[in-house]
This record gives C-alpha cells, structure tokens and sequence, in this order.
C-alpha cells in the first residue's frame, strides 16, 4: 500500500484540540464615526450611537449590584474612623461653684491623708504622688495645694470600721456520724492590749476564741458575731456581711473560728452570758452555749486547718470631718462629683476627637476613688451606678466608646440582681441618667445614615454597640419604682426610625427634585433620588435589619421599606402624570430610567421570601410608563444601527488582538445585542400580553440590526481590494468570524428575551413568536456565512481543477501515491492557513464546501475522459479513499457519515461502475429501478398486478389488475391509460418481447384485469436484476404517448420461483399494488455510464431507454 494512505492533514488533527470559540469579556472598542449620513428618523440624538450605548452601559451597570438579595461583605467596604457624633457641652453635670470646687478638693485629700490599710498591687501607696495627682486633677496653685492640706490636717480623724463578708467553705472536716457537719463561723475583734507591736520575722501565733491567751478584761459583745449554722454539709455557703468598729487600726486583729453545732443551748441565752466570760480562755467553756440555736445537730470540733477564705475591707463609717460632710453631702454625691472631675482631666490627656477611649483611669486615679468608695461605705451596685452615671453623661459632651458604656450597664444588671435595691434619690438619679442617655440614643438613630454609614465597618459596629446599650436600658424597666420611660423603648425607637426616614427623603427630595422646578427638570433629580433609596433599601437589608431586629426586636427594614417606597412612588405617580402631556424622546429616555429603578424596587421585595409586592404602593407603577417605554425601544432600534454603521465604517478587518480572530466591529455587535438582552431583562415587563408585544418588536428589531451587520460587512469587504493571487483572502477569514459571532450573539441574546406565554406559560419555553424569530434569523446567518464561504473557497477552485487535472493526466507508469501527492500537498498549506485564521465552526464549513469542490472537480474529470483504462477509474477510486483520509485524520477533521454522503456516493458509484462491464452495468440499471422508492407514494398513482411462475408450461404469468390515482395528461383533465411490461435486463431475456395492455379511455382510474405470459426459463428468473417493469403510458392519438410512470417487480421473489406453486388457479396469488415513480439520478447514473461506452450491446440499450424518455416530463 502506498505511504500516502498513511498522510493525515496535521492542520486537522488540531481541530478538536483547540476550542471552539472563546468569548471574551471585551470592552467596545473606542471609535468614532466618519460617516456623515443623516440619522435615522426617531434618532435619539445624532451620531454614531456611541454616546448612547455609554449611557445605556451606565444603566446596566447600576442593575449589576441589583441581583438578588445584598451580602453584609460587600456593603460594608471602608474600615475609617466612624463620623464624629454630635456633643454637647451642656448635657453633662452642672459645672460646681469655687466653693463647692473647693470643698470637693478638700474630700479628695482628706481620702488621701487618712487612707488606711495595705494598698494593692495595682494601686499607688506613695502618698505624694497621690496628692500631686489630685493637684494636676483640680488644677491648683503650690500655694494653694499646701493650704488645703493643712486644713484637712487640722480636722478631726476619721473612725474606723472593718466591713468583712464571710462567703464560703471548701473541704471542711468531717465530725457527725453521717459523714457530714452542720458548720457555722465565729469571727470577732481582738483589740490591742499594749503598744502596736512592731512587724517581725517571728512565727504568727494561732488563736482560737476556746484557746486564746489570757485578757485582762472582758471581751465585749459587740466583738463578736456569728453566722447561720449550715446543715449536713462539707462546703458551707454563707453569703454574710458583718461590720466591725475598731479603735487601733495599726493592732486590732480579726480572728475567724469554724465550728461543728451539736448543742440543744438557746443562742439568745448563750449570747447574754458573754459579757460574764473573762478572757479568752473561759470564752471556749461557754462557746457551745453560743450556738444552741442551729437548725442541725452533730460533734462539735474546731477545725482551723480549714478556715474558709473572707474578703474584708477598711472603711471609715459616719464621721468625716470635712466641710462636704458637715453640710450633709453624702458620699454617692462626692464621689459622683469626684469622679466627673478625674473622669474629664484623664480624657482630656487623650487624643481630642477620639471617640474610642474606653475610661481608662491612670493608677493613681483608680487608687483614689476606690478609697473615697471604701471610705464612703459605697456598695459595689452603687459604684457601677456612679461610674455609669458620670460616664454615660460624659459621653454627651466628648464620646466615647459604646463597649466601655454597655461594659458599665453589664456591672450595674449583674449588681443588681445581688444587692438591695438603691434608695429612693439615688433610683431617680439612675432613672434620669437612663432618660438622658435613651434621648441622646433616640436623636442619633434619627440621623442613623449620618453617623452611623453602612459602608463604614467601624460606624456600623458603633450602632450595633450602642443598640445593645439601649437594649439593656429596656431590662432595667420592670425594676423600677420610679419608671425612667413613658412608653416601651422599642416602640420609641420605631418612631425615632420613622421621623429620621422622612427628615432624610424631604431632605433629599428638597436637594435632588424639588417640586418648584418644572418636570423635565425634575425627572433628573428623581432618578438619581430612586437610585440614593434603592441603595439605602439595600444597606437597610443587609447592614442595619440584623441589628435592629437581633437586639432590639425591631423590624428596621420593612419599616424603612414601607414609608421610602410609598413616598417615592407617590413622587413618581405625580411626574408621570405631569409629563405624559410632554413626551419627547429625552423625556422618554429619562422615564424609562427611573422605572428601572422602580422595578428593581420592587423585586427587591420580592425576593425577600414571604413578601408579596402587589401590596406595595409601586403596584401598577408600570402603567403610566408604557408609552415612554414604546418610544425607548425605537430609539434603541435606530441607535443601534447608528452604532453598528459606525463600528463597520472603522473596522479594519483584522483581528482585534493576536487571541481573537474576529475583528473589531463584531465584538461590537455582540456587545450591543449583549446589552439590550440584559435590558430587556432588567425591564422585566410585569403585564404578560405587553411584554408580548414589547418582546417580539424587540426581538424583530434585534434580528434586523444582525442582519443589517452583516449587510454593512459585504458591503465593506466588496469594496475591499484583494491580493493578486492570494488563495486565502485574511480578509473573508476575518468576515466569516463576525457573522459567526453575531449569529452565536444574537442567538444568546435573543433567548434572553425569552416571556411567559399567558398565564399557563411555562418557565424556560421560549415563546412561539420569539423562537420563528431565532430560528429565521440563525438561517439567514447561516446562510450568510455558506455565502461568504463559498467566496472564500472560489479562489481555490482553479488550483483544485489543476490538481485534479494532474491526476487524470498522470501516465500509468506513475504510481497513485505519487500523482496524488501534490493534491494533498496544497490542500495541507492552505487548510494551515484557514485553521490560523477561522473559528472551528467555519474551519468546518470551509471543509465541507472544500470537500464538495474537490467531488465535482473529479466528477467534471471523469465525466471529460470517456472511453479509458481501467487504471485511470483506479487511480481516482485511489484519490478519493486518499481524500477521505485526509479530511477525517483519524476521527479530528469531517465526521465519515458527512464524507461518504451526497456527492460522494454518486461520485463512487460511478467509479465502480466504470470498473463493470456493460451487461454489469445494465444489470445495475435494472437493480437501481428496484431499489428505487417513490418520494410521494400517492402523486403518480398505483398499480396493482399479481404474478407467478407456472413451472409445468416453464413461463411467467403476469396479471394487470387496476390502476389508481394516475396523472391527468390530458386537457380535459383525465388520460388515456395503457400499461406496457417487459423483462429485464435484456441479455437474460433476448427472445422476450414487451407486451402492453389495452387503452381505456378517459379515467385515472383504470381497470384491465388482463393476462399475459412470458415463456422464460425459472434460471434466468433468479439471476440477479431479473424484473418485470411495467411502464403506464398516456395514449396520444395526434402526438407521441405521454410517459405517466413505471414500476418494477422483482422476479426471484415471486411465487413458483422463490417457493414452488401449490395447487389452485392462475389468479389464485393475492394482489401485489406497486407505486408508480419516474426515474431518479441513482438510476441515470449507469445509464450514462453506458452512455459514454461505445460497444453495440451498450448503445442499443441506450437507444431504446432515449426513446423512451422522449415520453416522459422533467422530473418535478
């Protein structure tokens, strides 16, 4: 076999490899146009539609961030500092008088002088650097400083008092039978019974109240107290508070007993023998006594190994002697007062706008107001009041951090729910500093989108803050006597929300669309307000509905939704009204607009699930905008042509970069029809019968810009001078790549344009109208597309018909391979250069239409050379297999089923039968008419006939029973029919003549019910091709019979030929209807192939079928 066999066209090899056509995502490329033709009529402004398309980008654009539902992630874009929130100078504690300034001053150092006790590891024990901070706090004089210290020091010292609480045990001894014991605490002051004793390295000495060193005195009462006894447990919890006074702080010790109760003994008697025990020691013998009034019983045993832990303090009770004092100011007032002033000197060192300082107080600070506390007597509930107090009003003046103030709310709830209640003046205070701040709270979410932005992560964080500090304002509600609000806080808040939504829409509408201005004025300003509201809606549902509703349980959004929406379609109700009088084609453009925006409103809340939008003001907003709509869309119509003439008038014809291979003007076309299907859908037409009508003017329209291109681009490329000699013109490469864009672009954009058909319309079925339209158009793009490519494969066909004619040339010396060679040679160089240059769908449509050039050129070959060798129809037969195998390169280039189809079987036909002898071929002839079916069955009527082979009589029997439905052939709109049958082929029936029926005259319906036999061999019957055709004729009696049809009836199937006759009569078979047909091309086909041989046997059978085509039609 020849090498050639093995040639595969690497250029198609590569075909399936790369993609198909890759889209890219281009921007329309900047031109301007030249042409200086008069726009269309109904333009919308002229121009080459540019500026339009921009516009329309921009509306597009606007619809992007409108799919769907908004994500927190993408409205919240900027971590900057939150905008300043408003201060009032004012709205803090009343500014002291320099006497009560000067009071206040002397408070703080009297806390300082007489602090007692050890301080903490946190705080400042250096009693100067207390006092110079408490001189940099009230900004006083050396002077001044060194007068009221010598005034403080000259009052009279404090009394002391130690507070101590006895809260818990863990792991306590085990003295009752049970296995548990009913402990109790003893604890009481040993006072000093000398000087104070010097701190030593000496071993502290263990005392108990039973063993105790002997006292002078008696050991009052009022030193010892006693808690509850605690049944049957190991881990006693007590929870008690006890106050002590005591006369030397720097000697008196406190001193802790844990017993186990097992006395019957009245407590009360125990208690009033006390004051007869003398010492320590004669306390034990009666401690029992001391307890008889425990709930349980058990042994009783000390167990100081296990003493639980206590946490006490130093306090000074009642008397200070100072001025705030002796005037009756109570220690909640001062340290109130006192911290105010710490409060507002540390914030002042701070940075001055900063709005997250959290009240960090420096360490001396915090070492004097916990002293003031302590000395005060100030519960833990009413120093987190204070400090919420002074700091939620020092808020009001310079802000500060809303975690520092929910941090001081969260003290005060878990305090609370510890302490007893506060007194009645201190409550109100708490109430008015709860009021206050719910006020300021309230006028800030009033002007919610100033200072607390949706796109700023760090305002937003602020509110959610902020809410949760008003939400805890609402937990202290039911625990006041003195109710700080009117009404519920939620219900103020709402309220709050409502009046700031209608202060921010007048606000805007006054700025933006205000009513004095005449309508097309104010249309401008509408749409950029619907545009401001579409957003806020947006940052309502994404950013502020989770806060509101999560802490507050108030529903923000559909509050918001309500009134913004209601207001702005009450605004657009009334311009459309006024403009419906004035439209013109700005007017309409800017109408259709501002109903985007309002219809995106509108699918907003209907994607919220639950929400129906047919409650909604906007409901019908699409009527009065129908008209401005209408007008829209023909501007569309006459601007994208514009545009499209525009882009074609600047193309080049080349690729637009080296990734593409179409050029600039089609990635403007795709991008138009691109834009107006996204349109199309942003518009979403609500009425179904409108948005028919709307939908398929579009669509139309659509259609006509594509084909309109494509128009442009013929033009364009006829006008376009051509290379001399070039066979593959860059040019109709580029071409036929636009039309493939557009047509997949129009195809994509069209089915976008896809609406419901009624009410019964189902989802995804694209509409009757719209798909006629798409499958209209994809045919003539498609037939646009063979056009340009048969343009391009021209230029090849007079070096194709050279290559051929090589072949048919090529003596028989020279081998197949080698004469075809060259052929394959050429079409290799030139499908490289298409495959470089054309998509994959028309690299295979230049295959196909190359492939069908390459069949009639060998067709027009052989049909040229009649009368030769054997070798020369092997030569060709070689070529085409060659041709197959180059074209399909194993399965990467033309399916084999589109190879060997059309052409190609006619083309292979007539090679095999120029490889036949003549009697070869007139049996094909004959078998071609058997195989042959008719197209229309009915058209040229039926025959029915019966047949068998009599075996005795060796001969044919043949029955003519009726004909059906024949041809009208005459003027009076009947015939003359009559059947003529024969055998063939000839050369197995020489001795047989044809015989015929008679006429009937007048009818399409004829019936003969005539006989005829043929005295034939059965042998010759079996041999292949062997039929009966019978031929309808028109009986003319002036000119030549009409040829009505003809059918053929093969012999090796009938009765005594394919199985022996049994019994019964000759017209025993059943009726065999045969639909009459007129010759096809198949058939022809071996009769020019006998046509074209000159031996005797060939063209008397050619003669006698001439003749008898003389009778028939053309073939319809």
């Amino acid at each position: 076999m020849s090498t050639l066999l093995d040639i595969k066209s690497s250029v198609l090899r590569q075909v399936q490899v790369c993609p198909s056509f890759r889209r890219k995502t281009e921007q329309e490329p900047e031109t301007t146009s030249t042409d200086s033709q008069e726009p269309p009529t109904g333009a919308w402004k002229p121009g080459d539609g540019v500026e339009f398309f921009a516009h329309m980008r921009l509306i597009l654009k606007k619809g992007d961030g409108r799919q769907g539902l908004p994500c927190p992630e993408v409205l919240l874009r900027s971590g900057s500092p939150a905008p300043a929130e408003p201060v009032d100078p004012n709205r803090g504690l009343r500014a002291l008088t320099q006497e009560e300034m000067e009071m206040l001053y002397e408070e703080a150092l009297y806390t300082v002088l007489h602090r007692a006790g050890t301080m903490g590891p946190d705080q400042v024990d250096d009693e100067e650097v207390l006092l110079g901070y408490l001189q940099q706090v009230f900004g006083t004089s050396l002077e001044e400083h060194t007068q009221a210290i010598e005034r403080v020091k000259k009052a009279k010292a404090p009394m002391y008092a130690l507070k101590v609480s006895v809260m818990r045990a863990k792991n306590l001894l085990a003295k009752d039978p049970n296995g548990f014991s009913d402990p109790y605490c003893m604890l009481g002051i040993l006072p000093a019974t000398g000087a104070p004793q010097e701190p030593s390295g000496q071993k502290e000495q263990r005392f108990s109240f039973r063993k105790g060193s002997k006292r002078s005195g008696p050991l009052p009462a009022k030193y010892i107290q006693v808690t509850e006894v605690k049944s049957s447990t190991l881990n006693p919890v007590w929870k008690e508070h006890f106050l002590f006074e005591i006369e030397d702080v720097n000697t008196d010790q406190l001193h802790l007993d844990i017993w186990d109760h097992d006395d019957d003994v009245s407590l009360a008697e125990a208690c009033r023998k006390l004051n007869e025990v003398i010492g320590l020691k004669g306390m034990s013998r009666y401690f029992k006594q001391i307890v008889k009034s425990a709930r349980a019983n058990g042994t009783a045993g000390p167990t100081e190994d296990h003493t639980d832990d206590f946490l006490g303090c130093l306090n000074i009770p009642i008397r200070r002697d100072t001025a705030m004092s002796q005037r009756g100011r109570s220690g909640f007032l001062s340290y109130l007062l006192l911290l105010s002033r710490v409060l507002r000197f540390e914030h002042r060192v701070e940075e001055p706008n900063s709005s997250s300082w959290r009240g960090e107080l420096s360490v001396a600070g915090t070492t004097i107001l916990c002293l003031h506390g302590a000395q005060s007597n100030l519960s833990s509930l009413q120093l987190a009041v204070l400090h919420w107090q002074v700091s939620s009003r020092h808020h009001q003046t310079r802000t500060l951090d809303y975690g520092y103030l929910l941090g001081l709310l969260e003290d005060i709830q878990a305090h609370w729910e510890e302490a007893a209640s506060l007194p009645q003046e201190q409550e109100e205070s708490l109430a008015d500093s709860f009021s206050a701040f719910s006020e300021f709270g309230l006028r800030l979410l009033r002007q919610l989108r100033d200072y607390f932005p949706a796109t700023n992560s760090t305002a937003v964080y602020r509110l959610e803050l902020l809410l949760k500090c008003l939400d805890k304002l609402q937990l202290f509600q039911p625990s006041f006597e003195i109710c700080p609000f009117e009404t519920e806080l939620n219900m103020d808040i709402a309220a709050a929300l409502k009046r700031g939504n209608r202060e921010w829409y007048d606000q805007l509408l006054n700025t933006k669309s205000p009513r004095e201005q005449p309508g097309p004025q104010r249309l401008t300003g509408l749409i950029e307000l619907a545009d401001i509201i579409y957003e806020d809606l947006q940052s309502c549902y994404g950013v502020y509905a989770s806060l509101f509703h999560g802490i507050l349980k108030v529903d923000f959004f559909t509050l918001t939704f309500r009134q913004l929406e209601r207001l702005v379609a009450e605004e657009a109700w009334m311009l459309t009204e006024e403009l419906s009088s004035k439209m013109n084609l700005e007017v309409a453009s800017g109408l259709f607009e501002l109903y985007l925006t309002l219809a995106d409103t509108q699918r907003f809340w209907s994607c919220i699930p639950g929400r129906d939008s047919r409650s909604l003001a906007l409901a019908g907003i699409h009527t009065p905008f129908l008209p401005a709509v209408k007008l829209w869309l023909q501007v569309l119509r006459d601007q994208a042509k514009w545009r499209l003439q525009g882009a074609v008038d600047v193309d080049t014809l080349e690729p637009v970069d080296a990734a593409s291979k179409h050029s600039s003007s089609a990635a403007t076309a795709s991008l138009c029809l691109s834009h107006i299907q996204e349109l199309w859908v942003r518009l979403a037409w609500p009425d179904l019968a409108q948005a028919q009508g709307l939908g398929t003017q579009l669509s139309q329209d659509m259609c006509e810009a594509a084909l309109f291109y494509t128009e442009l681009l013929r033009k364009k490329v006829d006008t376009q001078p051509g290379a001399a000699g070039e066979a593959v013109s860059e040019q109709l490469c580029v071409v036929l790549n636009n039309v493939e864009l557009v047509r997949r672009a129009s195809g994509q954009a069209l089915r976008g344009l896809a609406w419901p058909e009624g009410a019964a319309g189902l989802e995804g079925v694209l509409p009757r109208p719209l798909l006629s339209c798409i499958q209209a158009l994809d045919e003539d793009l498609k037939r646009e597309a063979h056009t340009v490519t048969a343009h391009l494969t021209s230029k090849m066909v007079a070096d194709i018909r050279k290559y051929i004619q090589h072949i048919s040339l090529s003596p028989d010396s020279i081998q197949n391979d080698e004469a075809v060679a060259p052929l394959l040679k050429y079409l290799d160089e030139k499908l490289a250069l298409l495959n470089a240059s054309l998509v994959k769908e028309n690299l295979s449509r230049v295959l196909e239409a190359l492939w069908e050039l390459l069949l009639q050129a060998i067709l027009q070959a052989l049909s040229a050379n009649r009368d030769v060798s054997a070798d020369f129809y092997g030569r060709f037969h070689f070529t085409l297999e060659a041709l197959v195998s180059f074209f399909h390169a194993e399965g990467q280039g033309l399916p084999l089923e589109s190879l060997r189809d059309g052409s190609y079987k006619r083309l292979e036909e007539e090679l095999r039968l120029h490889k036949c002898s003549t009697r070869e071929c007139i049996e094909q002839f004959y078998l071609d008419k058997l195989k042959q079916r008719s197209l229309e069955q009915n058209r040229f009527g039926r025959l029915s006939v019966r047949c068998h082979y009599e075996a005795a009589e060796q001969r044919l029997a043949v029955e003519v029973l009726h004909a059906a439905d024949l041809l009208p052939l005459d003027a009076n709109g009947l015939s003359d029919p009559f059947v003529i049958m024969e055998l063939g082929p000839p050369h197995l029936f020489p001795l047989v003549r044809s015989q015929r029926t008679q006429v009937k005259a007048r009818t399409l319906h004829p019936v003969y019910d005539e006989l005829f036999h043929f005295s034939v061999p059965a042998e010759a019957c079996r041999r292949r091709g062997a039929c009966v055709l019978f031929t309808v004729m028109d009986h003319d009696w002036l000119s030549t019979n009409d040829f009505a049809g003809e059918a053929a009836l093969g012999l090796g199937g009938i009765s005594g030929i394919a199985r022996p006759h049994v019994g019964g009569s000759v017209r025993a078979g059943q009726p065999i209807t045969l639909h009459l047909r007129r010759p096809r091309a198949q058939v022809r086909s071996a009769l020019r192939m006998l046509e074209g041989r000159n031996n005797k046997e060939a063209q008397e059978f050619v003669k006698k079928l001439k003749e008898l085509e003389k009778c028939m039609e053309a073939d319809p």
